[in-house]
């Protein structure tokens, strides 16, 4: 149905009469009139019927003209959410694991907040596995995942990727510990992600370079809980997350 003819049985049941409708949208009576005949056989149905020297619009010409409302304002909408100068609107939906939230997204809420106010941000705390499934499910926007150069992310070819930030990835142990270098915990039990595989993937390859495979003993998915389980002696881990990356969908 043509969104001109919907705009027309609107404004008929807003005015009451053609000819209050051809003065309002400047046009001629008979091309309302015309209009709305080919919006009936569009409709399959009668819209209007005559109402002593007027019309007035039918029960199924007042339901679609309710349902035109609604597809004129929603057509209103996308037009406005296109164009290039209107203000940003809407909700941005952001997956990502708990350090970047903190450190890249939460010191520019406030700002977004005074600066675009009609955009509502949406944080979703997800591994970066997750984010990408709802990156590809379209249920975010926007994801702020991590890699390590030993563990590297494939990204989609749809996907844009950003670097934001890097940091180095350093072996955490009890303080006490006597070992100098990787090799010398060959014999430790090892606290890995439970979330994520890839801080494993780099233990395990780290720990062939040197000649051990490591004994992965503990699982866990907070960073804070990984470093008190390694104070408390249960084992050893890598307690710092590798270069983030800010994955969007193109």
């Amino acid at each position: 149905m043509d969104t001109r003819r919907l705009r027309l049985l609107v404004e008929l049941s807003r005015l009451g009469s053609m000819r209050a409708v051809a003065d309002e949208l400047h046009i001629t009576t008979s091309t309302v009139s015309q209009q709305l005949a080919v919006l009936a056989r569009e409709a399959g149905a009668v819209l209007i019927e005559p109402d002593g020297r007027r019309v007035r619009l039918t029960p199924a010409g007042q339901r679609l003209a309710g349902h035109a409302v609604t597809i004129l304002a929603a057509v209103e909408a996308a037009r406005l959410d296109l164009d290039p100068l209107a203000e940003p609107a809407g909700a941005l939906r952001v997956a990502g694991f708990a350090t970047a939230v903190r450190r890249s997204l939460l010191p520019v809420a406030a700002t977004l907040a005074a600066t675009h106010p009609r955009v509502r941000l949406l944080i979703h705390e997800h591994e970066p596995f997750e984010a990408f499934e709802l990156l590809a499910l379209d249920a975010v926007d926007l994801a702020l995942t991590y890699d390590y150069n030993l563990a590297p992310a494939a990204f989609d070819a749809a996907l844009e990727s950003v670097p934001l930030w890097e940091m180095p990835w350093g072996l955490a142990v009890p303080r006490d510990d006597p070992g100098a270098d990787f090799a010398g915990f060959a014999g430790h039990d090892w606290i890995v992600n439970s979330r994520n595989t890839a801080d494993e993937d780099v233990v395990r390859t780290m720990a062939s370079l040197v000649g051990f495979t490591p004994r992965i003993v503990h699982r866990a998915d907070s960073l804070d809980l990984v470093q008190d389980m390694i104070v408390a002696g249960l084992g050893s881990g890598c307690c710092r997350w590798g270069p983030p990356r800010c994955p969007a969908s193109g």
